[in-house]
């Protein structure tokens, strides 16, 4: 039996798949919890459309990270922490810190999306975080910690 996943399902496929299971997985378990339908010749136009709309959104959201990045790749970052007479910093920065940091110079960033590449920004220095803007859209963001 044919059938379109309507979701990502373990061990057989991602949203948007036609596979091929045996009748009874199809009929009993996954057309019932609404995770896939019989691939009929609507179904395969309906496929169709969503698959060539999801691109035509997919592109507009790379080109708009695109030129958040070249945006991005200018800024100059500086993050002000309490330290103590050696350098050390009191807790640590971490991607909450950078968030606010780059949302205050008039971006939209989560913290979800910025990976500071060392374990833990404990010291006064340089260091580099990544930006996950687009699932094709990585950049890297060197960042300065300063005393205040």
């Amino acid at each position: 039996m044919e059938i379109i996943l309507l979701q990502d399902v373990a061990r057989l496929g991602s949203k948007d798949d036609v596979v091929t299971v045996k009748s009874g997985y199809g009929r009993n378990y996954l057309i019932p919890q609404k995770m896939a339908v019989i691939v009929t010749e609507s179904a395969k136009k309906v496929l169709a459309e969503n698959t060539r709309q999801r691109a035509h959104k997919e592109a507009k959201l790379k080109d708009l990270s695109l030129s958040v990045a070249e945006r991005l790749k200018s800024l100059q970052l500086v993050i002000g922490a309490k330290t103590s007479s050696t350098g050390k910093i009191f807790g640590s920065v971490n991607t909450i810190m950078l968030a606010e940091a780059i949302n205050s110079k008039g971006f939209e960033i989560d913290r979800k999306q910025i990976t500071i590449s060392e374990d833990s920004v404990k010291e006064i220095g340089n260091y580099t975080a990544k930006i996950k803007l687009h699932k094709e859209v990585i950049i890297e963001l060197g960042f300065e910690v300063v005393s205040e």
